[in-house]
Parts: C-alpha cells; structure tokens; sequence
C-alpha cells in the first residue's frame, strides 16, 4: 500500500502541534497503523518524542539545509514501511527565510513540494469566529498549499466550540476535532525548549494521556483519509553528512544527546558502527575506535560532574593524540579549557582546545548556518560548505588561541565570521552540522 501523508501546522508555535501530533502517533499506533513521525526544520528535541509516541526512529526534513533531492531520500526511507507519516510543522506553518523557492525551511515548502495536505491546528482560546478568518487566510495565502481541515485547540466549552466550528465550516474547511482546554496535556519546557523525552519521568503515561485526548477529541479515520497518497521522486543521499570513521565512538548521556536522527542513520548504513560511552559515568572513548563525536546537550547542567570525570578526561586526551575527536556545541563547551555554569562557577574542562564558555552570560543565538571549513576535520573536508543550525545561550568569553575551524554565514548567505577552533586532531564548534550545501 502507497504511505499517506499529512503536515500538522500552525499559525505560530505554541499552538499545541507538538501535542496533537505525539497524541495522533500514539493514537494511530493503538490501531494498528504503521505510523512514523517527521519534524521539520532544525529542531532536534521533536523527534525523540515522536520515536516514543511510535517505537520507530524520528526524522528531522528541513527544505533549508536539505538539498530537494536528500529530501526525497529521507522522506522515502521514512515511509518505507509506513501506512501513514505525521509531519510536524516547526513554528508556524509559512515560516522561514529569504531564499531559493520552496527552500525557506518552512513546512509550507514540503506541502508545496510534495502535495501534502495541512490539518490546521487553532489554538482558539481567546476568540471565537475570528479563527474562521485566520483559517480563510491559511487556506488563500499559497495555492500550492492545499489544507485538508482544521483541529480546534484549547476550546473553552461546548458553546465555544460551536462558535469557532460553525464559522469555518461556513467557509468550506471541515473541523476535523476539538481538544478542550487541559494543562495536563502541556509538555513541560526549560531553557532550550521542550524537555526531551528521554528526561520526562513518565513520558509514556503522558502520551497516553495526549493519546487518549485525541482518540476522544479527534476523527481519527477522517484525518487518516484526508492523508493524500506520498508519491516521492527519486531522490539521492549523497548530500548526507558521511560518517567521520568506520567505528565511531559517541558521547552519549543526559549532558549529551543532540544529534539528528538522519545523521547517525546514515552513518550506520554506510557500514559505520556506532560505540556509545557516557562521559557522566566517567567512561573514557573506547580505545578501539577511529574517531570521538562528542554532541550537544547541556554539559552546563552537569559540569561540576564532567571537571570531576578524571576517566573521561584523561582518556579523551589519550584518543586525540592519535584519532579525531569532534565537538558540536555543548561538545565543543566541553572540548574547551574551562567552562562557568549558571551561578557563575568555573569548572575546568577536557582543555583539548584553549576557549572558555559560559552559561552565566547568556546570549541567544539561533539560526541557520552555512560553514565554509577551513581545513579537514570529522565534519568534512577542507574547502566544504555545511548546512546547519545554531542554537545555544552559552557563549565563548575567552576566545582562546586556536586556528578557527570555519568560517560562517547565516541562512542568506551574510558573512558572521569565523567559527570554532581545531588544534591537532580535535576540532568543534557550536555549530550542528545538517547536510551538505
């Protein structure tokens, strides 16, 4: 059977998709329904819930960072043995940036690419008619972006639901469902978003809640027959970020989990083995590996654990003698000389590169990324555009005196200047490598 099909979006985020979509997983996933999660955009916390929710791996599509054609392979892979893919729109429905066509990042270019239809979900908490104008505008704003219906979020009653569903069916969208308002339904959040689900205590009673709440809510077989067939092109891997070795040891604990799905899949089907160790349990890189990958996290959360690690620390300096060692942003926080938590405490890091970061001041900064690198690394080789993401409070307030290990840009192209440090055979930045340019 062909896979169906369907974007969950939303006029902006904090709409309730991320609730809607983890509850319909779970729903469809009681049924008996292959099922498979999508988040696009750079947002790598999304996927770990939808790998919960369905027991199958998550995936991020970004129309951005993603060349059309790994677009198709991704998604094709995905749907492989799926009945129906649930996408997840990042923000709202139509928002990215300046760009090629249909490479804004947004969830409207995949809709568009792809015809793929959109469930709306409405947070209509606040209003009552008015949603139907807001409805109207999605439905007219881009004829290639085709909505299947509408999901009323956090409606207030039953008189309130009718208000809000008699208005859109009056402008031809069918409402496929109404999920009344419920804090026990909202994901608990911290400094870099949602929790991630391996840290919820009991994240799978909790989408047993959301599940439940759909099943009550939704019209599940109207949105699964509102899934159009996905007829894919043919599509390609060679943008893919290959991996950096054939067996790769990877830093993998509570400080350290932001890799994307798609990435360490691809490696693993290169023929690369993946060998985890935890730096918190003060394990060292197992010494039969050809390279460290040391991910993002919150190592500010746990950094008085890490400074103590002596197993780790010294055994990542041995592996570097001889073999690469990466780091990605709160890898990289940790590959450097020292690191200052949020009450302004300094704990001494690995010390493999010279920077000093710190959480105590704290500056946002998020965006698309384009990283020219300046010389060979676990990332790539010299000369190579990357496309990526940054997202991280903690900056760099002692640049150290390494050779930077890119140069940047941001997503249109405009030069930021360098970025990371390499020295040796260890190199990182906080920038989270997403696929080829």
């Amino acid at each position: 059977m062909t896979p169906r099909a369907i974007i969950i979006g939303a006029p902006r985020s904090g709409s309730g998709k991320t609730s809607v979509t983890i509850g319909l997983l779970r729903a469809f996933a009681r049924r008996g329904v292959k099922v498979r999660g999508v988040k696009t955009g750079p947002d790598y916390i999304d996927p770990g819930f939808h790998e919960v929710a369905t027991g199958h791996r998550g995936l991020n599509l970004d129309s951005w960072a993603m060349h059309p054609s790994l677009l198709c392979h991704l998604a094709g892979e995905q749907a492989s043995d799926a009945d129906l893919l649930i996408i997840e729109s990042a923000m709202g429905l139509f928002d990215g940036i300046r760009g090629e066509p249909k490479r804004s990042g947004a969830a409207s270019d995949l809709a568009a690419l792809f015809a793929i239809p959109v469930l709306l979900v409405l947070d209509v908490s606040g209003q009552s008619q008015t949603a139907a104008a807001i409805a109207h505008g999605f439905a007219h704003y881009d004829p290639q972006v085709k909505l299947a219906g509408c999901v009323l979020n956090r409606v207030g009653s039953e008189r309130h639901r009718t208000l809000c569903t008699d208005a859109i069916n009056h402008i031809g969208l069918p409402v496929l469902g109404s999920v009344l308002r419920d804090p026990n339904l909202v994901l608990p959040e911290r400094h870099l978003g949602l929790v991630q689900a391996s840290e919820h205590p009991e994240m799978n009673a909790h989408i047993d809640r959301l599940a439940d709440a759909m099943e009550a809510s939704l019209d599940l077989e109207e949105i699964f027959s509102a899934a159009s067939p996905l007829r894919l092109p043919s599509g390609s891997a060679d943008q893919a970020l290959p991996p950096p070795g054939q067996r790769i040891a990877l830093a993998q604990d509570a400080a350290f989990t932001f890799l994307y799905p798609h990435v360490v899949h691809h490696w693993r089907s290169l023929g690369a083995e993946i060998v985890p160790f935890s730096p918190l349990a003060n394990e060292a890189p197992p010494q039969g590996c050809d390279v460290c990958w040391v991910p993002g996290g919150y190592p500010e959360l746990h950094a008085g654990r890490l400074a103590a690690a002596e197993n780790f620390k010294n055994g990542l300096l041995r592996f570097a003698e001889t073999r690469p060692v990466h780091g990605e942003c709160g890898g990289y926080m940790v590959l450097g000389a020292a690191l200052e938590d949020a009450e302004g405490v300094t704990h001494p890091m690995t010390g493999l590169l010279s920077h000093h970061t710190s959480f105590a001041h704290r500056k946002m900064n998020l965006g698309y990324r384009q990283a020219t690198l300046l010389a060979e690394s676990p990332l790539g080789r010299k000369g190579q555009v990357v496309r990526g993401h940054e997202f991280h409070y903690a900056r760099v307030i002692h640049p150290g005196n390494d050779e930077p290990l890119a140069t940047i840009a941001d997503g249109l192209g405009k030069p930021i200047g360098f970025s990371g440090g390499r020295r040796g055979m260890v190199s990182g930045s906080f920038f989270h490598g997403i696929a080829i340019a």
